[in-house]
């Protein structure tokens, strides 16, 4: 792994053995590739990953967040997967914004790459990681953007969304 942050070398310190050994394979394996896809594929929206306030929501220090349930994990796919409409509110701020599907333009490889990599930007340990075979499994189920938004409102009822 050539990018090493503090925050990946705080989080190995905290965890242990085991679990040191899991996230700095997660983050070798997911790291750059995953830095990479999301700087072509979202960055461009989400502008690094802190969103534009009243526009394009923020998902730095969210997405390893929401990954920590299964419902939560399984949401992250179905967004990337399928897209999303707002109108969404977080932290007091509404935004109300389209966010289109990836199902055609990337493989399962690449979205639990993007996934995963978002995930380490975070403070949850362990990190959540997303696995091709996951988003494969999600993939085999396709949704409109409009059962997304329903999706999240249902797991937003009951575990409150950062």
């Amino acid at each position: 792994m050539k990018i090493v942050t503090g925050r990946m070398v705080s989080a190995l310190r905290l965890a242990g053995m085991a679990s040191a050994m899991v996230l700095l394979a997660a983050c070798s394996r997911y790291g750059q590739h995953g830095y990479a896809r999301y700087r072509t594929n979202c960055g461009i929206c989400h502008h690094g990953g802190e969103g534009l306030k009243g526009e394009i929501p923020p998902i730095s220090g969210r997405v390893d967040r929401i990954a920590a349930t299964p419902e939560g994990k399984q949401y992250l796919m179905h967004v990337l997967l399928n897209g999303l409409n707002g109108p969404l509110e977080i932290d007091g701020v509404h935004y109300n914004f389209s966010m289109p599907p990836f199902r055609t333009h990337l493989s399962d490889e690449e979205i639990a790459s993007i996934l995963s990599y978002l995930a380490t930007r975070g403070d949850t340990q362990p990190v959540p990681v997303f696995t091709a075979g996951d988003v494969a499994a999600e993939r085999a189920h396709p949704m409109t953007t409009s059962m997304v938004a329903e999706e999240r409102r249902r797991l937003d009822a009951v575990h409150p969304l950062p």
